[in-house]
Parts: structure tokens; C-alpha cells; sequence
């Protein structure tokens, strides 16, 4: 299984992108990890909060495949611990699923569409964080879930 963080746009700031990348590579060692970024709309001063989301999510929807379980990170979605969280990527593994694909929208969300195209939602917290960090702590809590399937010392309860 090949797990896949789509983001909307790039991260920019310099300490998040290299703490994500030192989580990649550590992700790497248990199975295929990708971070792909798509590139931020433009102009969208010009365009309505439900515009730029219906644009983000054509661009969000065109770089999936049809065999994609799809899980958005979204505000209303389940809250899960560590633990829950890698017995989940393990269910879907024993499910078969060739691309697990978890997407961090834009600004103001997701499109009608995109909430109709996924399989799940989750949420890591009640709190607002900015969308760069969530790229990090995502990462990281995807590296703390292989190490909970493999029985490794990272993870304490």
C-alpha cells in the first residue's frame, strides 16, 4: 500500500518543510509515502470563497485515481488516538487498498464534490491549526503509526 498527503498548495515555511521531509524519509523505510502538492489557485481575489473551492477541488479530484480510498482532513471529521489512527492505515491494508490518500484542502475547505468522492474524514483536532503545520504533525503521526504496527519504541501511552 502507498499512503499519498495531497495538499493544496506548497509548504513555504522553511522548518515545517524540512521536519516533513525528515518524517518522509522515515515513513519511507516502512512503505511508499508521497507528498503531493498541488499548486495554489490564482487570483483568487477575484473569485468567491465557493468559486476557489469548486477550483481546488476540480485540481483535487483530477489528481486521484478511481481506486483511491480517500480520507479528508476536516474540522467535522473523527478523532482518533495514535493507536486508532495506525490500526485504521493497517485496515486498510488488510482491505487491499493500493492508494490511501489523505487531502488537506485550501483556505475555506473542501467542494460538495470532494466531501461526495471521500471515503472518511478525520480530524486531529477540535483546534484551528494553519495548514503548513498540519502537513507536519500529519506526517509525524503517520511515522508514530508505523512504528505502533511494528512494536518499536517511538510511541508511548
Amino acid at each position: 500500500m502507498k499512503i499519498v498527503l495531497m495538499t493544496v498548495g506548497k509548504t513555504t515555511t522553511e522548518y515545517l518543510r524540512k521536519g516533513i521531509e525528515m518524517y518522509t524519509a522515515r515513513i519511507n523505510r516502512y512503505m511508499q509515502f508521497e507528498l503531493n502538492e498541488l499548486p495554489d489557485i490564482r487570483n483568487t481575489k477575484s473569485l468567491t470563497e465557493a468559486q476557489q473551492k469548486e477550483r481546488e477541488g476540480e485540481l483535487i479530484l483530477s489528481a486521484l485515481q478511481p481506486s483511491d480510498a480517500v480520507v479528508l482532513l476536516d474540522e467535522r471529521g473523527r478523532e482518533m488516538t495514535s493507536r486508532e489512527f495506525a490500526d485504521e492505515i493497517d485496515r486498510y491494508g488488510i482491505r487491499g487498498t493500493k492508494r490511501l490518500v489523505y487531502i488537506v484542502g485550501g483556505p475555506y475547505g473542501f467542494s460538495a464534490k470532494v466531501y461526495d468522492r471521500a471515503n472518511a474524514k478525520l480530524s486531529l483536532s477540535r483546534m484551528t491549526y494553519p495548514h503548513e503545520m498540519v502537513r507536519l504533525f500529519f506526517t509525524e503521526q503517520i511515522y508514530r503509526a508505523m512504528t505502533i504496527l511494528r512494536g518499536e519504541p517511538y510511541h508511548h501511552d
